[in-house]
């Protein structure tokens, strides 16, 4: 008797342990994400790893997505051919502006589309442009080189540029990526740059670049004013809810969108992998959200905003606030990445999936979610398949 009482006890004693420890584990904390469309014809997550190329890697990803929408097979394009011969490009241009123009290794969606039409495409096989002892882009010392040899051009010593200096940049560029090939051979078939690009079941006439800014007319081509926009390529202006109607419009008929974005932000999260913009200001807030966030002092309502472990209310934005905040240097271009799907948090607030170039890693696998106000307020531009913008918005555009 003593025995099975003693047991007794302790079987009680174990369960009350349990319940205790079921007690102090603490709740599941921050957001939960549930897809809701995703394009499953999209290309596996890069690694542009320590290199500013994400506008290459991010358009190339968005372009080889394109390909297998239009029935073509997966396959991966060469990020350094695009960007070797950009490089060259922005280096004569920055010559013949005495230095006057950004020289930097950024860049814009519309470079690899000029790119392609201009020197074709290879298959990543064929030219990793890895020539310098790594195998990842790792451009910290070819940075650092090409803009002496520029600067030193620049500065004109014989004061008459001689007839070397192209030649010598172009020895630069093919001791650090590879000389490049005039023909290469790929499952089978002998190509150049250009009839590989033409065999592709793409076009690059077909893609065009959106953006929403004030300080031009909505429905008119103009250049935007961005350091990293050397090349000085021009897109379509449109309102703000016509832009997101695009990118509506696109995902629902399965189509990606390369999209440039400042993630300089506070709301921006790499260890979470999401980007919201937190509702900081309480007059904007009402009811039961104004009286919660109204109790706490502004540093604690800060920290608790941009925490993550909570679902926080979100900024409205609007077509004004986007462009103070341009005109404010607070939005600018800083990074490129693909929307590839839509999901939504616990509490069914809409969010887009948002494939990156910083290789596969926690939480999502190289993806990362961002809120809709967040893509709101800054995106910089988007470049679609012209088929992807609706009709109407087309007609407005004259496409």
């Amino acid at each position: 008797m003593k025995r099975i009482f003693t047991t007794a006890l302790l079987v009680l004693a174990m369960s009350a342990q349990g319940f205790a420890q079921e007690e102090k584990k603490p709740a599941e904390r921050g957001y939960k994400f549930t897809d809701v469309k995703v394009i499953t014809k999209t290309t596996p997550v890069k690694n542009q790893y320590r290199s500013g190329t994400c506008w290459c890697f991010s358009t190339l990803s968005f372009i080889e997505d394109e390909i297998m929408r239009a029935g073509g097979e997966q396959i991966d394009l060469a990020e350094m051919w695009i960007v070797r011969n950009i490089y060259f490009e922005k280096a004569v241009k920055y010559v013949r502006l005495h230095g006057a123009l950004n020289f930097a290794v950024g860049g814009a969606a519309h470079d690899v589309i000029h790119g392609i039409e201009k020197y074709g495409i290879v298959p990543e096989e064929v030219y990793p442009g890895l020539n310098y002892g790594t195998d990842k882009p790792h451009f910290n010392e070819l940075d650092a080189v090409l803009k002496a040899y520029v600067d030193a051009i620049v500065k004109n010593p014989n004061k008459k540029l001689t007839t070397a200096w192209q030649a010598g940049l172009n020895g630069i560029l093919d001791a650090y990526f590879g000389k490049m090939p005039e023909t290469f051979t790929y499952k089978g078939k002998e190509y150049t740059p250009q009839s590989f690009a033409e065999s592709l079941p793409v076009k690059m006439s077909d893609y065009v670049s959106l953006a929403s800014f004030t300080h031009h007319p909505f429905y008119s081509k103009f250049i935007l004013e961005v350091p990293d926009n050397w090349l000085w390529g021009e897109m379509y202006n449109v309102p703000l809810d016509e832009l997101m109607r695009t990118i509506d419009n696109a995902i629902a008929n399965d189509y990606t969108i390369a999209w440039g974005a400042d993630v300089s932000e506070r709301g921006f999260s790499r260890d979470k992998g999401i980007a919201i913009m937190p509702e900081t200001d309480i007059e904007s807030l009402s009811g039961t959200e104004a009286e919660r966030w109204g109790k706490l002092t502004k540093a604690e309502r800060n920290k608790e905003m941009f925490s993550f472990d909570k679902i926080v209310p979100e900024k409205k934005i609007d077509q004004q606030m986007r462009q103070t905040a341009f005109d404010n240097y607070e939005t600018t271009d800083d990074h490129g990445m693909v929307i590839m799907g839509t999901a939504t948090d616990q509490e069914g607030n809409p969010f887009f999936k948002v494939k990156n170039s910083w290789d596969v890693r926690p939480p999502y696998g190289g993806y990362w979610y961002f809120s809709r106000a967040f893509v709101e307020y800054k995106t910089m531009d988007i470049l679609v398949n012209r088929n992807a913008i609706p009709k109407d918005i087309r007609k407005k555009l004259g496409l």
